[in-house]
């Protein structure tokens, strides 16, 4: 399955070299150090994978980045705006992290409606066409109860893409997908990544992370790895 209405995404403009900078950060929760002294840079137009196991700090530091939890030291910074003292949260950013979360008694073009309407920043049309970019249909009008746990983190994709976010934070996004439904999101985030857009995924797949990202980090007990997969780096998608 391949994308083809990528043009349906708008070019963005590379104004910035350096599209996230974690410096310095750590962060404990009750007691228990979750990030241990990250440093993270992310260049813009890349994609940017991380892996680890489950407990490792790697939905942590999403939630750091896009201002959902303040780090205890250090500083993060999305386009040159200080996360927590120039903004609150990222302004250009879409976000999945620990999965997609809807009104279950209402169908998805509804629900992205109701999202959509926080900020007022696309119509109906711009969310029709997200909802199909990710393989949905707009027009499917059963509730969300209805849908697979497959559809639902569809769904959850299409909410982080429709607002045409410069930073897209993706927590697991193909964890609940065939592999045919992984290869459609891989060549949706490629085709985004294409036009600028900055990607920070984490993920179990060792296999995904090798064949998507520019960059591969290991997250370990709350401190961050350089880690190119030397054996991952060779296979093609």
């Amino acid at each position: 399955m391949t994308i083809n209405n990528m043009n349906d995404i708008p070019v963005l403009i590379n104004a910035s070299i350096t599209a996230v900078a974690v410096k310095a950060v750590s962060k404990k929760l009750r007691g228990h150090q979750v990030l241990n002294d990250i440093e993270l840079l992310v260049n813009v137009g890349e994609i940017t994978g991380i892996y680890g196991p489950n407990g490792s700090g790697k939905t942590m530091l999403l939630r750091a980045i896009s201002g959902l939890v303040l780090p205890d030291t250090g500083t993060v910074s999305v386009f040159g705006q200080h996360v927590g003292r120039d903004t609150e949260f990222p302004q250009d950013l879409g976000a999945l992290i620990s999965g997609p979360g809807f009104i279950l008694e209402y169908d998805g073009l509804r629900n992205l409606e109701l999202l959509a309407s926080i900020r007022n920043l696309i119509s109906k049309v711009d969310i029709q066409k997200a909802i199909e970019l990710v393989g949905l249909d707009p027009n499917d009008r059963r509730p969300v109860k209805a849908y697979s746990t497959g559809m639902r983190q569809r769904l959850g994709i299409a909410q982080a893409i429709m607002e045409n976010p410069k930073l897209l934070l993706l927590d697991e996004p193909t964890s609940a997908l065939d592999p045919d439904g992984a290869k459609h999101i891989h060549d949706l985030l490629r085709g985004l990544r294409d036009r600028d857009t900055t990607i920070i995924i984490v993920s179990h797949n060792q296999t995904e992370i090798g064949i998507l990202c520019n960059h591969i980090y290991r997250m370990q007990s709350g401190s961050l790895y350089d880690d190119a997969l030397n054996s991952l780096s060779n296979i093609q998608s």
